[in-house]
């Protein structure tokens, strides 16, 4: 069969995105001998991914994710997502914008890159056509395509296709675009030549490690999420009173997400401008008034944050990252906050 990966990355560039590598998947992957299903995947690659996670998740760092301890041996092996995968084309989104967010008192503090549109749109969009150019290309294949919403290690598989490497704070890091990527990935039936993995540069920096503010980076490439703001702030659905007062104070302002331990790493010298007009802030992004925000009713979130991966924390999820905040804001000190519901 016709090699066809330098056409396929040509033609990533060509529909927007920064940075595109493929990945082997499978037989050419360093083979280990065959074990059965529910066990450890067959390549020494995905066996090392698949003892990572089951690690990880022993030790309970995962928290109230659930989905993430279901099948762990398919979560680290793409063969068993799509059948006879041979080769994951990786995909990058540069979201960095330049702005910087107002952090003067009563506002809070979003991650950029939910300041503007859904990327999950945006990327699904590229990534499906992609996906038709690759049948146009071979008629005979099968592709899977994900935008963070698979059972795919995607940071690791993104650095064996050569986008980066990942950082000691768990996240990829790029050499040209620092740590502003957004990553997708097509799974195919295509056998085609891999990039080089990327190479870990981290040295001996240890700046994102000293910068979490929760402390939840626990050693080098390990996070605990259930320490961590991003997912206290986005994924953990408990009420107030459910995260311990310590944690809330080392929250800060931060009402979804938190880009500390990125926006300390030195190649983020690197960063250039998205030129993705989706990605640009808007007022209540870049500034969200806290007060404000506590206001608004479940219609007036809806709509406040259409489109927005925001709606991703539910309106009572905001309602109690807004409430830490304001608790935590000196402003604040002397006023009555409004009650939080249970």
């Amino acid at each position: 069969m016709t090699n066809h990966a330098n056409r396929i990355k040509q033609t990533a560039r060509d529909i927007g995105f920064d940075v595109v590598g493929i990945a082997r998947i499978g037989p050419s992957n360093s083979p280990v001998p065959h074990q059965s299903k529910g066990t450890a995947p067959q390549t020494n690659f995905t066996s090392d991914l698949y003892t990572r996670l089951t690690n990880w998740l022993e030790a309970g760092y995962h928290g109230t994710m659930n989905w993430m301890a279901r099948s762990p041996d398919r979560r680290a092996s793409p063969e068993r997502v799509l059948p006879g995968c041979r080769s994951m084309i990786c995909v990058g989104t540069n979201y960095y914008t330049q702005h910087d967010a107002d952090e003067q008192p009563g506002n809070g503090r979003i991650a950029r890159y939910a300041w503007g549109k859904d990327y999950h749109r945006v990327l699904d969009k590229r990534l499906k056509q992609l996906e038709q150019a690759i049948h146009l290309l071979a008629n005979d294949v099968h592709t899977r395509r994900y935008v963070d919403t698979g059972p795919i290690m995607e940071k690791a598989w993104a650095q064996q296709a050569g986008l980066g490497w990942i950082g000691k704070h768990s996240n990829l890091v790029s050499p040209q675009f620092g740590s502003w990527l957004l990553l997708g990935e097509i799974l195919t039936t295509l056998d085609l030549d891999p990039d080089e993995p990327g190479t870990d540069l981290c040295g001996t920096c240890s700046l994102c490690i000293k910068a979490c503010p929760t402390g939840a980076i626990t050693e080098p490439y390990v996070v605990d999420a259930t320490k961590c703001v991003s997912y206290l702030t986005i994924e953990y659905a408990g009420n107030l009173d459910s995260i311990a007062q310590p944690l809330r104070k080392q929250m800060g302002n931060r009402i979804f997400g938190c880009d500390d331990c990125l926006d300390i790493c030195p190649y983020n010298n690197m960063a250039t401008p998205s030129q993705e007009s989706a990605f640009e802030p808007t007022a209540d992004t870049k500034a969200p008034k806290l007060l404000r925000l506590l206001q608004l009713n479940e219609e007036d979130f809806r709509q406040t944050f259409q489109g927005s991966p925001i709606r991703r924390a539910k309106h009572d999820g905001l309602r109690r990252n807004v409430h830490i905040a304001l608790s935590n804001s000196p402003k604040q000190a002397s006023n009555p906050i409004p009650t939080q519901p249970s």
